[in-house]
């Protein structure tokens, strides 16, 4: 047997990605540090989805000379992708924080926003909206 149990992204802010995260639902679920190692693990889950589907939100903390990495995205990544109840409602919620929607629910389906370390974030509508503005208007911003 099979079971899916996470995807993992790097990260350089864990606060601003959990932040983002949060605008779609998911909250974290637990969290380990690792002193040794220099890196913590934070677990992310939509409710009711804990250890069944969850990302990972990997930090290693800056070296010594206080110097951080900088991560780009892979060319076998292509994007995690969450079921929203109502994707204006989402979107508009990214909207109000300052960030972009890429890829505007213009079709009442689907959407596309990226993470502060610029993974990309598809948002599915459950079932099917009508198309209305300003949404079914906007243009494409940047890469999604």
């Amino acid at each position: 047997m099979t079971k899916y149990l996470h995807t993992m992204i790097r990260v350089t802010d864990p606060d601003a990605t959990i932040a983002f995260f949060r605008l779609i639902g998911l909250e974290e679920v637990r969290r380990f540090d690792n002193q040794a190692g220099r890196f913590t693990l934070i677990f992310l889950a939509a409710p009711g989805e804990e250890g069944v589907a969850e990302v990972e939100l990997t930090y290693n903390w800056p070296p010594e000379d206080g110097q951080g990495e900088v991560y780009t995205g892979g060319r076998n990544f292509g994007h995690l992708a969450y079921q929203v109840d109502d994707i204006y409602e989402t979107c508009q919620r990214f909207l109000d924080a300052g960030l972009t929607v890429h890829r505007p629910p213009r079709d009442g389906h689907m959407a596309f926003v990226k993470s502060p370390d610029g993974i990309s974030v598809e948002l599915l509508q459950k079932g099917r909206l009508e198309p209305r503005e300003p949404w079914a208007s906007m243009e494409n911003t940047g890469t999604w």
